[in-house]
């Protein structure tokens, strides 16, 4: 069972399932907490190997995708949690549209911020040399780098040095076993291209996510259920860059399709 948090609205019957990113934790939603709190129920989760879930996974040499997905889907299940709105930040986008494709009833609508939509040719470079020299390095030398070419501007700082701190707490170990997934994610990348989700979509992406942005936005014109807002003065990791916009949008989001 994944480690989880649960806040209850004492009349809303709508839930909220927040789903981080590789590398992160729970914690990368503080700035989300308050507001969704207000209006809904909230469900947050540690996902496989990170936070504090990352005992109970500790022994597994490998890691399967749809495995990481459906570990999100059995909590929703223990916490008889039948439908909900997904939120997610980047790798976590990926893991959302995976829970969507096994399980496609249990989404009403799906929100994904910074998302990573497909491999380009300098991801896939990155993703190369990690693999090369991940035995040779030190980890958090090719995740600081990745940070670095991720979330570039000195505006976005504070977002920067939260992702390095929380893939300090995922240790090499866990690193390494997200890293050999990477053939997976592209496979699944390609197919949800093609495939559009079962529920709306909203993307929310910041101005200034120059590595993902442009294939957000021809995407976008593609799949006909989903819709992108850029959210101005925002990197990669816009849910902490501009938390306040961010929140509005969603929530209004949630509210027109919850109705």
């Amino acid at each position: 069972m994944l480690y989880h948090k649960i806040f209850r609205h004492k009349t809303s019957k709508t839930w909220v399932v927040f789903v981080h990113g590789a590398g992160g934790s729970n914690v990368v939603w503080f700035r989300q907490l308050r507001d969704f709190k207000k209006y809904f129920n909230v469900l947050l989760v540690d996902l496989r190997g990170h936070g504090k879930s990352k005992a109970n996974y500790s022994k597994e040499e490998l890691y399967r995708f749809d495995e990481i997905a459906l570990d999100v889907v059995k909590t929703m299940d223990h916490l008889e949690i039948e439908k909900a709105h997904f939120v997610g930040i980047s790798l976590g986008c990926i893991v959302i549209r995976a829970i969507d494709k096994l399980a496609p009833e249990r989404a009403e609508s799906i929100i994904l911020g910074g998302a990573v939509v497909q491999f380009s040719k300098k991801i896939n470079v990155l993703v190369s040399i990690a693999k090369l020299l991940n035995s040779i390095l030190p980890y958090m030398w090719l995740y600081r780098l990745n940070a670095w070419i991720l979330i570039p501007s000195k505006k976005n700082t504070q977002s920067r040095n939260l992702f390095i701190r929380e893939a300090i707490r995922l240790g090499e170990k866990e690193f390494k076993k997200w890293l050999r997934m990477s053939d997976e994610i592209r496979l699944a990348l390609q197919e949800f291209i093609v495939k559009e989700a079962s529920a709306p979509v909203l993307y929310l992406m910041g101005d200034r996510d120059y590595m993902f942005l442009p294939m957000v936005s021809d995407l976008v014109k593609k799949h006909f259920n989903s819709k992108l807002e850029v959210i101005s003065d925002s990197g990669h990791v816009c849910n902490l860059d501009q938390p306040d916009v961010f929140n509005e949008r969603s929530i209004q989001f949630i509210k027109a399709i919850s109705g």
